[in-house]
């Protein structure tokens, strides 16, 4: 993997780059629709690419790891061929997901014991068997194993978690380096910042990484219940010391604002479940506002959904016509709304990168916060 930073914008720290890939090249600052088991939920990979523009797409090993399981995925050549996608691929640790199992799991120093959600069956996760498990999966990005955890953690706690992260890292690095990608690609491997809310903590992680030097690095442990501005101030103390020439990637954020305030503090990668999961609640994000589609007052608005949209979706149906759906309970209420809201975070954060390469970012920022926080 290689990434080339072309601009950082003269006002900020927004930067755009090309991330390049066996599978293909990531414009960044880059959205990335979530897949958690294999499936973007309700939307055809055709959609993603020809509707939605997606160039990355997320896999979540913990799921998968579960169902199908790695032997299927291994038989079937990678996630890859498994989906029938042909571009990028990331899959995250799975350790946000086993730590989230709050009484069925017990976190010691070789790894973490869990039950499964599915069936109550019992489980490990190492280091050493995460990093196999990604191999089996075979992204092209996959992420170290961490302890994601709680946002409200005293900071003993804090400290103590991230020494085992740090730990985990080490043997995650040293497992990756013993194995090969097992289907003709290369793979590369991301730590991810911790620290909680504690700025010594998060500074201490972003050093210990930085000096991996890896191809990319992440940021985890953020938008968990903390103030926004708190997770603005991580973001930046963080990116202070991570190195400028790698990608870095914001887990599991955010809102569209969130999004463009992470590109303004320097973040290059983004994911997060919003645009689908409350696209399939009704709730829209576009270039004007944001709409909830169940409320009386579309039911004889007949404008297109986001006149300024790039899905197609947009302007062929109406918002009355979406909010007839969603009053009847269709199933193309979700297709359609999970289409909108993801081709718009692709349609936001390209636009970003294209003002970052004008030089107009801050301008078109400040425009653009007021619109997307805006309620229709």
């Amino acid at each position: 993997m290689t990434f080339n930073l072309l601009k950082t914008d003269d006002k900020t720290h927004a930067r755009a780059g090309l991330l390049t890939t066996d599978h293909g090249q990531i414009e960044t600052p880059i959205f990335m629709p979530v897949g958690t088991v294999g499936s973007v939920k309700g939307v055809l990979q055709r959609d993603l690419k020809e509707e939605v523009g997606a160039q990355i797409i997320l896999g979540n090993t913990y799921h998968l790891y579960l169902r199908p399981g790695t032997d299927i995925l291994e038989q079937a050549g990678g996630l890859h061929r498994f989906i029938h996608w042909d571009r990028p691929m990331l899959t995250d640790s799975g350790g946000f997901q086993v730590f989230s199992l709050t009484g069925i799991r017990k976190l010691k120093e070789e790894g973490c014991y869990f039950q499964s959600h599915i069936d109550g069956s019992r489980h490990f996760f190492s280091p050493e068997r995460v990093m196999d498990i990604e191999r089996s999966i075979g992204a092209d990005i996959i992420m170290a194993l961490d302890e994601c955890p709680p946002g409200t953690s005293d900071y003993a706690y804090a400290k103590k978690s991230l020494g085992l992260t740090h730990r985990w890292l080490d043997r995650c690095i040293q497992r990756f380096r013993e194995t090969e990608p097992k289907y003709g690609y290369q793979q590369s491997l991301f730590p991810i910042v911790q620290g909680c809310t504690y700025k010594d903590l998060r500074q201490q992680s972003a050093e210990y990484i930085a000096a991996k030097e890896a191809d990319g690095n992440a940021i985890g442990g953020l938008a968990v219940g903390e103030p926004t501005d708190v997770m603005y101030e991580m973001i930046e103390v963080v990116n202070d010391i991570l190195p400028q020439d790698r990608p870095r990637y914001l887990m599991g954020v955010g809102t569209p604002a969130n999004l463009l305030e992470g590109i303004e503090r320097g973040v290059d990668m983004f994911d997060c479940v919003m645009p689908t999961r409350n696209g399939r609640n009704a709730m829209l994000f576009t270039s004007e506002g944001i709409m909830n589609l169940r409320n009386r007052k579309w039911a004889d608005d007949f404008s297109p959904i986001d006149p300024n949209g790039t899905a197609s979706v947009d302007t062929f149906y109406t918002r009355a016509y979406l909010h007839h759906l969603f009053k009847a309970q269709e199933l193309l209420a979700l297709e359609i709304a999970t289409l909108h809201n993801l081709a718009f975070y692709l349609w936001l954060v390209g636009e970003a990168r294209r003002h970052i390469l004008d030089g107009t970012f801050s301008t078109w920022k400040s425009i653009m916060m007021r619109r997307v926080t805006n309620r229709l």
